[in-house]
């Protein structure tokens, strides 16, 4: 499982799905994670803050309530184009749930990111191709890159 961060949330072209680019935290590839645009908005609004509530902030409570914490969220394989994820919760307690809502939750509550090694090997793409002039160039550079990357890519790419 390798530990990831996020990159960007972007709006793919050609079908308007939102896009969470999710690359490795200490390697050199990323991978784009489609979502669906309840998720997105959730991500958009980040982590959580005393001013905005959102559906996705009872989770914490609810689960610090019968006695456990939440630890993090994992993308744990990709089988015919479609990912498959886990929250993790305490004492090895794993929920799967969809990439979407783990995705979401683990951006609102600052929650570590893990995703399969054997997804970032197969569908993995180098960081440098998509962000040309480094994840860190300015945002408008980086969302004219990225703009050009996607009018080539479709979901069914990751099949």
């Amino acid at each position: 499982m390798r530990a990831m961060r996020v990159l960007r949330l972007v709006v793919h072209a050609r079908s308007r799905q939102p896009v969470l680019i999710l690359g490795e935290a200490d390697g050199e590839r990323c991978v784009p994670v489609f979502l669906r645009p309840a998720q997105a908005e959730v991500i958009s609004a980040g982590a959580r803050d005393d001013e905005t509530s959102l559906s996705q902030d009872v989770l914490v409570p609810v689960v610090e309530a019968l006695g456990a914490k939440l630890e993090g969220a994992e993308v744990t394989a990709l089988v015919d184009g479609v990912f498959s994820a886990d929250l993790v919760i305490s004492g090895g307690v794993r929920v799967p749930v969809k990439p979407s809502d783990a995705l979401a939750i683990a951006v609102r509550e600052s929650l570590p990111i893990g995703m399969a090694d054997e997804i970032l090997d197969e569908v993995g793409q180098p960081t440098a191709e998509l962000f040309p002039n480094g994840s860190d160039a300015p945002p408008a550079e980086q969302l004219r890159e990225f703009k050009e990357f996607l009018s080539g890519v479709d979901p069914e790419d990751f099949r």
